[in-house]
């Protein structure tokens, strides 16, 4: 058995491993989520759900742009060359944009239902003031 004394290298150590990483022990503000609980959410959480809606809007817009363009293109190449492989590429695309709309319009949906209840920000709540008047 080898001796060791307080200022060697060598000594075994008294503190756990995650106390000399400089880590403490799990609890419900350090754990998971960067300091946050899990029931919480950030501020970082709320403007990255702001920030999914306005960009499913615009794609939203452009997907409903495709199914007008493909469908216009499917009834046109369906009326002059019916049973053409360019009306059914068109008929393809026009069902590919239509389900592309639809999974859109169904993930916008979701994203408001969940934030419909919070408030934007926290702000006062706009109240009409009453005019005040000086005793006399």
């Amino acid at each position: 058995m080898q001796q060791y004394d307080a200022t060697s290298k060598d000594a075994p150590s008294s503190k756990s491993k995650s106390e000399r990483n400089g880590r403490d022990k799990p609890n419900p503000l350090n754990s998971m989520h960067g300091g946050t609980r899990a029931s919480m959410a950030t501020k970082t959480d709320r403007i990255m759900s702001l920030r999914a809606v306005r960009q499913l809007r615009h794609v939203r817009a452009f997907y409903a742009a495709g199914v007008l363009l493909w469908a216009a293109a499917a009834i046109w190449t369906g009326w002059t060359h019916p049973a053409s492989r360019q009306m059914w590429v068109s008929v393809l695309l026009l069902a590919v944009f239509t389900s592309l709309l639809f999974t859109t319009s169904l993930w916008l949906w979701r994203l408001q239902a969940g934030t419909a209840g919070r408030p934007a920000h926290h702000a006062a709540p706009r109240q009409v003031v009453a005019r005040r008047r000086a005793n006399a």
